[in-house]
């Protein structure tokens, strides 16, 4: 057991939490829930990238698809339900005591120029909007998604022939 790994006494509190190991399917059998959930915690404590997690943990593929398996299933908000309630029914939470200070919370940098008010609904701004298939007409004709710039032509260059040099004797 590697430190930050979950410990008897948490793995005991989760254990019944989560969805058997063994479905009773034909296939291979799920990893170790163990293992993987502190592949999962490793992951999120270190942010590191998936693919960096040690090896004692599993297949990277393994925890990642069970974490977003799990999520998809709302299994990761049953946990937290589930321990929450056994904590609030001991008398360890404390609802009243929550606060948040929105000082430390950045906006992205685009957040400041947002609009308003909520759009106008007109029947004739969809009569000033582009059709939905513009880009796609756009990209048959030759011309790029991201520009409506016409193409800037090539300078005139001359074709490249031989020229006729004209003197004296020549000019006859």
């Amino acid at each position: 057991m590697a430190r930050g790994d979950l410990t008897d006494e948490q793995w005991e509190r989760l254990f019944p939490l989560l969805p058997p190991e063994y479905s009773g399917k034909p296939g291979h059998p799920y990893k170790d829930h163990r293992l993987v959930l502190n592949g999962i915690l490793w992951v999120d404590r270190t942010g590191a990238p998936w693919r960096d997690m040690p090896e004692r943990y599993g297949p990277c593929k393994t925890c990642y698809d069970r974490m977003v398996n799990w999520r998809r299933k709302g299994i990761w908000t049953q946990v937290l339900q589930a321990l929450q309630a056994d904590a609030d029914q001991a008398g360890n939470v404390s609802w009243e005591g929550c606060a948040i200070d929105s000082s430390s919370i950045k906006a992205h940098p685009h957040a400041a120029g947002a609009r308003h008010t909520p759009a106008k609904a007109d029947d004739d701004a969809a009569s000033h909007r582009a059709p939905a298939d513009a880009p796609r007409q756009e990209a048959e004709k030759g011309g790029s998604l991201r520009s409506r710039r016409p193409k800037k032509k090539a300078p005139n260059k001359r074709p490249n022939r031989p020229r006729r040099r004209w003197d004296a004797a020549g000019a006859g």
